[in-house]
């Protein structure tokens, strides 16, 4: 079905005065779409690829159906045309407000439950630390748009990049382990990509990194958005370097390092855009240390407004695998609760 036909069919049922008649044709309609087997319709308008979720106009065709008076069907349909052939969007992302119905996977509420992470394509749960693509996913859908440059500060295997090649987004890692850039560069090179986007990693210490000049060899000026995954300050010792926060001796100095960091990769966003850090607590000594809200503030000290706090579930670390009534007696007896939520905080410079 071409999106010339689809609208054509629309509005010719716009134009008629008998409401059973009107209802017969978005019938047929309905029909046709149903035949299709995938669930994005795509269309071209203007040589432009446009893509449609189809339960999202099988939804609002069956609203139509629902109507009751001729006023309101053609309300609806007159609000689907809207939603079909003009653009509402935002200065920070391509997300169509006349279509907000299509974007059910995106999450607006302040605690996510995540059951399951996404293990397509080049994603992998291998490397001990990385978080699940779905984070990356979800800001960088929200708050850039196609073309724009997504900064990682803390890459890892690489999850912010391999998502920033699905949604044809420039993106930029560092890495601070030699073997670990490595393996990024191998997962990223098995990630296909159906638009031409620069994924660049660069081996190098977040607090000292020239990002300046990076981004210039990259084609670039500046960020429009940033991640933070730092370490959970020793939980996990990533490697034996000093400038390794998880070799902090002290969660003071952790923090001084990870403030570095900050005024380092954060020099280069852009004002009025964002940046998320994802973060968890730890015990020490039997002492629940808030180290979330401890780099929150660490952000906020430099200016920059908290947008959210977002509480992420997670069920089973690679350090408590098959431990579970191990960890459930330790709790009773030690009189603690064992981590199950990690944080997400959302800033704007």
């Amino acid at each position: 079905m071409k999106r010339i036909e689809l609208i054509k069919n629309i509005k010719g049922a716009s134009e008629l005065d008998d409401l059973k008649k009107i209802k017969s044709r978005i019938e047929r309609l309905l029909k046709e779409i149903g035949k299709q087997e995938s669930k994005l319709l795509f269309f071209t308008l203007n040589d432009e690829l446009i893509e449609i979720n189809s339960e999202y106009l099988i939804g609002e065709l069956n609203q139509i159906l629902k109507t009751k008076t001729i006023e309101r069907t053609k309300y609806y349909i007159n609000r689907l045309i809207k939603g079909l052939t003009k653009n509402k969007t935002s200065r920070i992302n391509d997300l169509n407000l006349n279509r907000w119905k299509e974007y059910e996977d995106i999450i607006t509420d302040s605690l996510w439950v995540l059951e399951k992470r996404d293990k397509s394509g080049a994603h992998k749960a291998d490397y001990w630390g990385n978080f699940i693509p779905q984070i990356p996913n979800q800001f960088i859908r929200r708050y850039t748009k196609k073309g724009d440059w997504v900064l990682d500060a803390f890459a890892g295997s690489g999850t912010t990049l391999i998502e920033c090649k699905r949604l044809s987004r420039n993106g930029i890692g560092i890495e601070l382990n030699a073997d670990v850039v490595k393996l990024a560069k191998e997962n990223l090179a098995n990630e296909k990509s159906r638009n031409k986007v620069t994924v660049k990693l660069v081996e190098g210490d977040s607090t000292k990194v020239n990002l300046k000049n990076e981004l210039q060899k990259a084609g670039t000026k500046s960020i429009q958005f940033v991640f933070l995954h730092p370490p959970y300050w020793d939980i996990i010792k990533f490697s034996k370097k000093k400038n390794d926060l998880s070799n902090a001796k002290t969660v003071e100095e952790f923090l001084e390092m990870f403030g570095k960091v900050i005024d380092n990769t954060c020099s280069v966003l852009e004002n009025g855009r964002y940046l998320a850090v994802v973060i968890g607590d730890k015990y020490s000594d039997g002492e629940w240390i808030p180290l979330g809200f401890y780099t929150m503030q660490e952000v906020m000290k430099r200016g920059y407004k908290l947008k959210s706090t977002i509480v992420k579930n997670f069920d089973t670390t690679k350090g408590k695998m098959n431990q579970k009534e191990l960890w459930r007696y330790r709790a009773l007896a030690g009189g603690f609760y064992i981590f199950k939520h990690e944080y997400i905080f959302l800033f704007q410079k």
